[in-house]
């Protein structure tokens, strides 16, 4: 898909400036969300299912996404690219202008917080992690819980404390 200009601004909005798809990418990305029943059930906001299909379709041709051969009767998993990884940082960036200028539940937010708190590293622990999962990147040893436990545990403490509030 070419782009109407060469501004590189208007190239990445043509592929991640519509709402779905972001949301698409934060499922795969935080919720591990690899099949298309995974992410149209799972989707708090309810994607309806042809946009759904849209949009994976769009994020496959744009090289965000890649999806698996499936034989007949049995479901296509999607993955990651580097290049799908690699919007990691832009979500992380939405995310903390959400923290700051919306409103929102704090179970919701505990993992953009987390997030914020640790920083530019922890970041680059989770792009490593998606590496992993995704491209097939040999996994580091672990020194204590990764990231994606730390942001498992934040979340589950964020919902203990609003269910006793």
């Amino acid at each position: 898909m070419e782009p109407r200009s060469g501004c590189p601004i208007n190239a990445a909005v043509e592929v991640l400036g519509d709402r779905w798809s972001l949301l698409v990418l934060r499922d795969i990305i935080f919720g591990d969300r690899r099949y298309f029943r995974a992410l149209l059930t799972g989707s708090i906001e309810g994607i309806a299912s042809n946009i759904l299909a849209d949009r994976l379709v769009r994020l496959v041709e744009a090289g965000i996404l890649t999806r698996g051969t499936a034989a007949r009767g049995q479901r296509a998993r999607y993955s990651l690219t580097e290049a799908g990884i690699q919007t990691l940082p832009i979500i992380y960036a939405l995310g903390n202008w959400g923290l700051d200028w919306r409103p929102g539940s704090d179970e919701l937010r505990s993992r953009q917080q987390l997030m914020r708190d640790e920083g530019p590293v922890f970041i680059e622990e989770l792009m490593n992690e998606l590496r992993v999962r995704h491209l097939g990147a040999p996994p580091k040893p672990p020194d204590g819980p990764g990231p994606f436990e730390r942001l498992d545990a934040a979340y589950a403490a964020a919902a203990e404390q609003e269910h006793l509030d």
